[in-house]
């Protein structure tokens, strides 16, 4: 069974792409748990939704709150802001989720326009490491900093007509584990997280004739990835597979 929603309560989170999807769940369990949520995304309305909900969960129980940055992440400069007036602010940073990403095109490698496909690496790399530029100097100030990196199984399975989103994932696993092995003498634990294929916008774009009520909803995946930032976690350099419940190493090839 996957691990219980930690008390989150005091703690800083950044949770990126969180209008909707895994990210908008996430950014709720963890407002839930206490967390000042740092909410990152380009849909203003769905922020705001988010914030409607936050708090009303508040009011109910005296726990959450947001603050919402509505950015693209193609704004590296802005990316660089973030960091800035957190540390202005709040002077550390508990939790980082890099949540938000694009799929591009399902398409034959030699189809996909370049503008695509520099789209999903400016936005599922690029901004990922700006991120992480960003805000790792105020998660090494943090008691338990907690780095969480969205990945997907499309990083190690390379399937057909998926080039351009696996290559992204598996850029993103790399950066995860050289940072992590960076920060390993520090209170900070950098891991990705696999969440498997889930009821969001995302995956019917890429598999639209499939049935959604076949696969989780995403708030029952970002309830098994919140346990990720918890102060308790002792994993560094490794990937969750939510939909397995299960962690996973990297193997070198033979």
């Amino acid at each position: 069974m996957p691990d219980p929603i930690p008390d989150l309560t005091g703690r800083l989170a950044v949770v990126t792409g969180a209008s909707r999807g895994i990210g908008y769940f996430i950014a709720r369990h963890m407002a839930a748990a206490g967390a000042h949520v740092i909410a990152v995304a380009r849909t203003v309305g769905g922020l705001e939704e988010l914030d409607d909900e936050i708090k009303a969960e508040h009011a109910r129980t005296g726990k959450g709150e947001a603050t919402l940055v509505p950015l693209d992440l193609a704004d590296m400069e802005g990316i660089d802001r973030l960091g800035g007036a957190i540390h202005e602010r709040w002077g550390k940073l508990d939790i980082l989720v890099a949540n938000a990403g694009v799929l591009g095109t399902i398409s034959p490698l030699g189809h996909i326009e370049a503008k695509t496909f520099e789209k999903v690496m400016v936005i599922n790399v690029t901004s990922t490491w700006r991120l992480i530029r960003s805000v790792d100097p105020l998660l090494r100030l943090s008691d338990a900093g907690r780095a969480i990196i969205l990945s997907s199984n499309a990083a190690h399975s390379a399937r057909a007509f998926w080039g351009p989103y696996a290559a992204s994932k598996a850029a993103v696993e790399t950066m995860m584990r050289s940072w992590a092995d960076e920060t390993k003498n520090y209170p900070l634990r950098v891991n990705a997280a696999d969440p498997g294929a889930t009821r969001t916008a995302m995956r019917a774009q890429a598999v639209p004739g499939e049935d959604p009520e076949t696969l989780p909803h995403p708030s029952e995946i970002a309830a098994r990835i919140v346990p990720m930032a918890s102060p308790d976690l002792t994993r560094t350099g490794q990937t969750y597979q939510a939909r397995h419940d299960r962690w996973v190493s990297y193997q070198q090839p033979a």
